[in-house]
């Protein structure tokens, strides 16, 4: 009997430290801006799905593209009718891994070099970014920022607003992680 208690709180003990090193988020944030002499665009999501585990190294996200709001309401239709085509492709994602040393007992920010696969608009790019960690209790934050061509996911800018769109999108992301 004794045996069998020890054998399963060690099996506890293992899984929990296990499932421990797996974070997850259902509201991570993505954001992208292109700024021109003509316009500013900025665009949000806080519905993005995250899920790091610091055991592999690997991270991967998940997002309706729907889910970006803009302040004009306008440019939002032609974000998805025209752009991006949402209801074609309905979903981006991100699967990759990262170079650099997380200790999830010990607080701390740690500096990560990202590097996956990003699917956008049918079309998938291998993205490589610099990227922090930040440990602080329970709780793993990860932050990063990069540039885009729409051109690379063959989203096409009709020639009427080319010159209001930028050929490089900055793109920030911002997740809040709590142990799977």
């Amino acid at each position: 009997m004794i045996r069998l208690v020890r054998s399963l709180l060690l099996l506890l003990l293992c899984s929990s430290t296990l499932k421990a090193q797996q974070f997850n988020s259902r509201n991570g944030y993505i954001g992208f801006f292109s700024s021109t002499p003509l316009e500013d665009i900025k665009a949000e999501n806080k519905q993005v799905y995250v899920i790091i585990d610091t055991d592999k190294k690997q991270l991967a996200f998940t997002c309706l593209v729907k889910g970006f709001l803009f302040k004009k309401e306008l440019m939002q239709q032609h974000f998805n009718e025209n752009y991006v085509e949402s209801d074609k492709y309905p979903k981006a994602s991100f699967s990759g891994s990262y170079t650099g040393d997380v200790t999830t007992n010990k607080n701390g920010t740690y500096v990560i070099q990202v590097k996956g696969d990003l699917t956008l608009h049918g079309v998938t790019k291998t993205i490589t970014a610099p990227a922090s960690l930040v440990v602080n209790g329970q709780t793993l934050t990860g932050k990063s920022s990069f540039q885009l061509n729409p051109a690379d996911f063959n989203i096409a800018i009709p020639a009427l607003v080319k010159d209001k769109i930028a050929k490089q999108i900055d793109v920030r992301v911002e997740v809040v992680c709590n142990p799977k």
